[in-house]
């Protein structure tokens, strides 16, 4: 179980650091041409390099702490967060009528879900 929370948490980790840094780096116009990026064009940059940012902030919360033996509860608070992060990209996706982007944040969603339950439930870094 600690095996499989560890790889969940790493590829969550991974996909947060690829979106993280494709919105704080990559111009909005580059985001825009993606086939699923009509949806930047809603929100401005600044806002865009914010999503980055928290996404980049998410990759290091769901590693860090429990690697770095400090408050390691960050791990599965970050993951609650992911959680209400990709819920609001379902719904900037389903706005835009896109269903890939919908299953990956479902997916995306879930791992969260499934890091948060193991490390508050039956699997936490201490006791």
């Amino acid at each position: 179980m600690n095996l499989a929370l560890w790889i969940a948490t790493g590829l969550l980790a991974l996909i947060a650091l690829v979106g993280g840094i494709s919105k704080s780096c990559v111009p909005k116009e580059k985001l825009a041409e993606h086939p699923a990026g009509s949806w930047v064009g809603d929100f401005n940059v600044k806002f865009l390099k914010s999503i980055g940012f928290l996404e980049l902030l998410a990759a290091a919360g769901l590693i860090l702490p429990a690697v770095l033996d400090i408050a390691p509860i960050l791990v599965p608070i970050t993951a609650i967060c992911w959680v209400l992060l990709m819920l609001g990209a379902i719904i900037v996706h389903y706005r835009h009528g896109y269903t890939k982007p919908i299953v990956a944040n479902i997916i995306y969603l879930t791992l969260a879900l499934f890091i948060a339950w193991g490390r508050l439930g039956p699997m936490p870094f201490t006791g």
